[in-house]
């Protein structure tokens, strides 16, 4: 039998249809009533001639109407474009140029940047507006053809009538690309379910056998967990989509605020928080002590689980001790899927804690260059086989550096991430093989801030590098070589640049320099650029 994520989840609503299925705000709804709703918009875009293999993209924060159109795509066989909400709106038509939607649902504070993209993308044929407080008189998405979200649910049919699914129904997830913009990355979902979505169980290696297998480990009583980042990241999506095959309960939140987080866990008896490394785990950590000052009930709390950033082996500890606590990072690539989980051990230094250690699944490997497996203790490219993506949408040439065939002819995901294997068996990741800025969870790509920069007047020349930051991981840190008789000022480029880039994107650390240092072909001197990146930072921390 195959595996598909809408089959999955009707499993779940078929055994335990009056679980709590998510809570996000003041929203909560059961397993059969998101059912009900999935179908109701299901049926809209059906009417609205959304066909299997259509693109719907998804444009708003963490709302329960997120879960339903997603899941509304999957039933009738669409694929869900995940859209980034910080973005300005030269990145998001990008974004929808390169993913080609046919329908757009959004919340209606988008709606002035929805109306300013969407005449540039010839395939959105359909738009639905989620109500989220703003008032209709003030912004008229129906001005633009929109319908509203009840209206369409109420327009809908509640059955479940909907055409046979297939493993080979598409599953999209935009991530960063070496270009700075966006890459979207394609999977048959039978593979993704197998490799982000709870398919081989990462402790035991045990692979599920057949779809209601999912289903059947709730059955002992349901696990709640928080997943704070945004539903437009991976780890969010699968953290809810792994719970929705499960019969678990998912609770959302539209922002991060630590003591709302710390409320939530006594409020909805939250089992299992996940975050994005120091960026979330420090300002929940300082939060504690007016929590527990507070009589905040934390005692449901069992579990910690980072991923996509660097979550510091002191703040494991600290979490450890304080609340005893299970810690875990999960180790991963958007275009690889999960190779395993690491548990933190108290008392690692040095070498011990500058990595992450993964007992891997049967299908990681590590590799050098030619893809050659290496033996203990040496220094190559995680590698994963078996269940990986098809590749980039649109994207022959990074989908064959990526995606390639290894001695033993098997097709391996190469994402680039550095990794050594460990006498145990065990496989250490040691961090990016590119110039990657990891910021807060966040992937930010030097060449897309260095284009912006480049923009203004003044800058002749620019390096973009990340930096260490205590709380984000990273930072981004410009470089930059002005044009003679200039001198642009930190404050200025970051205005110029927040018309071209998202917020988070935008330089916090600048170094004037004479000239930048390149090599004979052109390639920026990294390690020197970093450097200097580096002083600089210290300088304006010491200033």
């Amino acid at each position: 039998m195959e595996f598909n994520l809408a089959d999955l989840f009707e499993h779940a609503v078929d055994r335990y249809p009056d679980r709590e299925a998510v809570v996000a705000g003041p929203a909560r709804r059961t397993y059969a009533e998101l059912e009900e709703r999935a179908n109701r918009m299901a049926h809209h875009l059906l009417g609205a001639g959304v066909r299997a293999g259509d693109h719907v993209a998804i444009y708003a924060y963490n709302v329960v109407e997120w879960v339903e159109a997603m899941l509304a795509a999957y039933k009738i066989r669409a694929v869900c474009v995940n859209v980034n909400f910080r973005y300005v709106a030269e990145e998001l038509a990008y974004l929808l140029g390169n993913a080609t939607p046919v329908a757009l649902v959004f919340q209606r504070q988008f709606t002035s940047r929805v109306a300013e993209v969407a005449p540039k993308v010839p395939s959105l044929r359909h738009l639905v507006v989620v109500e989220d407080g703003t008032p209709a008189e003030t912004v008229d998405a129906e001005a633009l053809g929109a319908v509203r979200y009840e209206d369409a649910l109420a327009a809908g049919r509640p059955d479940r009538d909907f055409e046979p699914r297939s493993g080979d129904d598409r599953y999209l997830l935009y991530t960063g690309g070496t270009t700075g913009m966006p890459k979207g990355v394609i999977w048959r979902q039978e593979d993704v379910i197998f490799a982000l979505g709870g398919g081989i169980d990462l402790v035991t290696g045990e692979r599920a056998k057949r779809p209601e297998e999912m289903a059947e480990k709730g059955k002992d009583g349901v696990l709640t967990s928080l997943p704070i980042a945004p539903l437009m990241h991976g780890a969010t999506q699968w953290g809810l989509l792994n719970n929705l095959s499960k019969g678990n309960k998912t609770v959302l939140v539209d922002h991060f605020d630590p003591a709302e987080v710390w409320r939530l866990v006594e409020a909805e008896k939250v089992n299992l928080i996940m975050i994005t490394g120091d960026a979330m785990a420090r300002p929940l950590y300082e939060a504690l002590d007016e929590a527990q000052a507070a009589g905040v009930d934390l005692s449901s709390l069992y579990a910690l689980s980072s991923s996509a950033a660097l979550f510091s082996q002191v703040l494991k500890e600290a979490f450890m001790e304080r609340l005893n606590l299970v810690v875990s990072d999960g180790v991963g690539a958007s275009e690889a899927g999960s190779h395993g989980v690491g548990l933190a051990v108290k008392g690692q230094t040095g070498e011990q804690a500058a990595g992450v250690r993964v007992k891997p699944i049967e299908d990681a490997i590590v590799v050098d260059e030619d893809m050659n497996p290496l033996g203990v203790g040496q220094i190559g490219r995680l590698a994963r086989c078996g269940n990986i993506p098809i590749g980039y949408l649109g994207d022959p040439k990074k989908t064959a550096e990526v995606f390639r065939i290894g001695k033993d002819g098997k097709r391996y995901s190469v994402p680039g991430d550095f990794a050594r294997l460990e006498p145990d068996g065990t496989i250490t990741l040691l961090g990016r093989g590119s110039a990657t800025i990891n910021s807060g969870g966040e992937k930010i790509f030097p060449e897309e801030v260095e284009g912006a920069l480049k923009r203004h007047p003044d800058v002749y020349d620019v390096i973009v590098v990340g930096v260490p930051h205590e709380r984000w991981g990273e930072t981004v840190a410009a470089v930059v070589a002005p044009r003679p008789g200039t001198a642009p000022t930190l404050e200025e480029l970051q205005t110029h640049c927040r018309q071209f880039i998202a917020g988070y994107k935008v330089p916090r650390v600048l170094k004037m320099v004479e000239s930048t240092v390149r090599t004979p072909s052109g390639k920026a001197d990294l390690v020197w650029a970093r450097n200097e990146a580096i002083a600089a930072a210290a300088a304006a921390a010491g200033s």
